[in-house]
């Protein structure tokens, strides 16, 4: 790889190299493993084709370190990540906190910050690389980590393939890819299209994906224009009650579906202005569509309606909301090579700019519900939030890699932020709704390696991070006023932002070829925290945001990976201590704990909801020959506290600790013709990744809904039923030799 970059530098940018870490968004040099102060983690592509998976959250939850994922969703392309304790989720309401990048640019949406898994074809993923800690030179909300995701092209991927598979819950998948290359434009495109009945009972998925990229290489240049689109419809289950896991493939309420759509397209270019300065930018247009339709629990039932007068008698609600966001924005990167006061620099400057137009509109019906609680409309849908919202986020930054020697590297780093967030009501009924906000702040970031040998590097570092809060938090803020989510807007009080700051020390090395290892420490405190706080429903999925003082997630990270013989093995360890460190009240009525007014108090020491404090990998492979595979993956997870259960006092205590194994395997029958087999969840084990407090109100006979029987709601724990066993078989065709290789 180092000839080929040096007869053609900007080759580099299209060559997988593991062992350079992208420290900033946009194409640049980089720098080596030994000079990155974190913990970084790097999957290639041949890992995740060995695997598989549906969705990159799948991939990430079984192999990375310090990665739990939860479906609260019952759908396998909407799970929720959390690393470090922060969260890249699907799913409004979950205060985010991992900036999430595709070829540099930042694809958290720009209404709450959510990240949409099923929008990112796994087939087109060249490399992942998992940054930690409040990386400043990534940006606004960047607090726990940021995950870049790299995609292929057709100098690295040339041939064509197709690969079809199918089995368990009635899933049907197909992949196709196509790449190749001239003297100095190549081009590469594949589709994912999936079928699938879901394992659960109304929880079907159907998901189409597209990607393609055309780039220009010459000597000096690199530059790409890609375009990524996507179809999908989801339908979930909902978390269910303690006294309906017994089936854990029924429906709390149904139906649940999501609609999304995506057109983005995006460019990214380089060109080395001198051996020493390096000039990269990117320029891209996102536009995303969703309709979400979700049947709830009227909380209100029995309660005098106001404009009536009469008790409410419609059991359940129908809400539905549409998002439809464009987004844009433009970056510039210079990097610098070269000696100063007789100190070798790499000097990266850049600036970007992310901009974001949305219109929401939430419509709401009553509703009653079937023997199975389906749900069938009583009413019309009815306006309750129509409004405008406005996204400007722009940042300057500054890098700078100092080799003090051969042994010690010095990197300096900082960004400045600034944030505007408007709202603007279109019903003209919610004239307070309407606002503007702005933060902006310095963050700043200091590192330190050391590399005693070519085997050892010791290291530590200092970093900050600001999140901005969302529109959508914004405008659910009020605890007298809980919102459902998605979420109708209200005029709320405001919210400050979100600073985080990390200190990490580490050490990472070799023993021998074939055995590396790394330790890492850390502690991020965050001052302001944004949490949602849940008051309703299970199924209302009610509640508001709030700023909670200072959280604190501090821990350890062990990494071990070797290879004997045929054998490979890498285990991933992790224990976080994630708490509340200021004392605080929250509404958490259906809290066992909660005082007569349905408040808690949290006090300082209070482990924070839903994210296990100790977590493991396991991933082993047998490779007797190139023709043969196995693989196997041990996921574990400690047990952990409900979401509302802030005081950590509800009697309905944690959620119990689980282990899953999945298996892969292929077999290479020829040079073009490849079998596999996937397992999932292989030993059939019940478990549940995620629980919240809610009321369950269907308690009445048979199960049927409890308040029109005059049995009131019972306030419980609420849990995410796991996927029971999965099997898959497909087979995979190259029609090029060369594209088998690159798998």
């Amino acid at each position: 790889m180092a000839t080929a970059a040096a007869e053609n530098p900007a080759e580099a940018f299209e060559l997988p190299a593991v062992e350079v870490i992208g420290t900033t968004p946009l194409p640049g040099l980089g720098s080596a493993l030994r000079d990155v102060p974190a913990n970084v983690q790097v999957f290639g592509n041949r890992a995740i084709a060995n695997q598989r998976p549906p969705t990159l959250t799948q991939f990430l939850d079984q192999n990375a370190n310090s990665v739990n994922a939860a479906a609260g969703q019952g759908n396998a392309f909407q799970q929720s990540l959390n690393f470090r304790g922060f969260a890249a989720s699907p799913l409004l309401g979950t205060p985010q906190g991992v900036s999430v990048f595709q070829d540099g640019v930042r694809i958290n949406e720009a209404f709450g910050d959510v990240v949409n898994w099923d929008l990112i074809p796994p087939s087109a993923i060249s490399s992942v690389q998992l940054i930690p800690g409040s990386v400043s030179a990534f940006g606004l909300n960047t607090l726990g980590g940021a995950l870049a995701i790299y995609t292929k092209s057709g100098a690295q991927y040339p041939g064509a393939s197709v690969e079809v598979s199918g089995g368990s819950f009635r899933r049907k998948d197909a992949v196709f890819e196509y790449g190749g290359k001239g003297d100095r434009i190549d081009y590469y495109a594949t589709g994912h299209f999936a079928d699938d009945a879901g394992w659960a009972e109304h929880n079907p998925s159907r998901v189409k994906q597209f990607f393609g990229k055309v780039g220009y290489q010459d000597e000096i240049t690199d530059f790409d224009v890609s375009a990524t689109l996507a179809d999908n419809s989801l339908q979930g289950t909902q978390t269910l009650p303690l006294s309906l896991l017994s089936n854990p493939k029924q429906a709390y309420t149904y139906p649940d579906i999501n609609e999304n759509r995506l057109t983005f397209i995006a460019a990214k270019g380089s060109r080395f202005l001198s051996d020493t300065l390096l000039l990269g930018g990117n320029a891209y247009y996102r536009r995303y569509r969703t309709s979400n339709f979700s049947s709830n629990v009227n909380d209100d039932y029995g309660e005098i309606d106001p404009q009536t007068g009469m008790p409410q008698t419609n059991e359940a609600t129908n809400d539905r909301a549409t998002i439809d966001q464009s987004s844009w924005g433009i970056g510039t990167q210079l990097t610098a090579s070269g000696k100063l006061y007789g100190y070798a620099h790499q000097l990266v400057v850049g600036t970007s700019g992310d901009f974001g137009r949305t219109r929401f509109m939430q419509e709401s019906q009553t509703a009653n519900f079937t023997p199975d609680r389906g749900t069938f409309a009583t009413g019309a849908f009815a306006t309750e939030t129509d409004a405008d919202l406005r996204n400007d986020y722009v940042g300057v930054f500054a890098t700078d890699t100092i080799a003090l020697s051969e042994q010690w590297t010095l990197t300096l780093a900082g960004r400045y932020n600034h944030a505007r967030v408007s709202i603007t009501d279109r019903t003209g009924e919610d004239e307070a709704l309407n606002g503007t906000h702005t933060f902006s702040r310095f963050n700043p970031a200091v590192g330190a390696n050391y590399n005693p040998s070519q085997t050892l590097t010791v290291y530590a570092g200092y970093n900050e991070g600001m999140r901005a809060p969302t529109p959508i938090e914004l405008t659910c803020a009020d605890p007298t006023a809980p919102c459902k989510l998605p979420n109708q807007f209200l005029a709320d009080p405001p919210l400050s932002k979100v600073v985080a700051k990390t200190i990490e020390g580490g050490a990472r090395g070799k023993f021998g070829a074939a055995t590396s290892w790394s330790l890492a420490v850390y502690r991020t405190d965050s001052y302001d925290d944004i949490a949602f706080i849940a008051s309703g429903s299970g199924a209302t999925n009610a509640g508001y945001f709030q700023n909670v003082g200072r959280t604190r997630r501090q821990g350890i990270e062990l990494n071990a990976a070797t290879r004997v013989a045929d054998w490979s093995l890498n285990l991933r360890y992790n224990h976080i201590d994630a708490t509340f460190r200021s004392t605080f009240t929250a509404a958490s009525p259906n809290n066992s704990g909660a005082d007569a007014n349905g408040a808690i108090t949290v006090q300082p020491g209070d482990r924070i909801p839903g994210i296990p404090s100790d977590s493991a990998k396991l991933r082993g492979a047998y490779e007797p020959s190139d023709l043969i595979s196995v693989g196997i993956n041990v996921v574990y997870a400690s047990s952990q506290y409900a979401l509302g259960d802030d005081n950590n006092a509800d009697i309905h205590g944690r959620l119990p600790a689980y282990t899953v194994v999945h298996l892969d395997a292929r077999y290479q029958a020829t040079r073009e013709l490849q079998l596999f087999m996937l397992v999932n969840n292989l030993f059939d084990r019940r478990y549940q990744s995620l629980a919240l407090l809610g009321a369950n109100a269907f308690t009445g006979p048979g199960g049927s809904f409890g308040p029109a029987n005059g049995v009131d709601p019972v306030a419980g724990q609420f849990r995410a039923p796991g996927a029971p066993r999965g099997v898959w078989v497909g087979l995979r065709y190259a029609f090029d030799s060369r594209h088998a290789d690159a798998r």
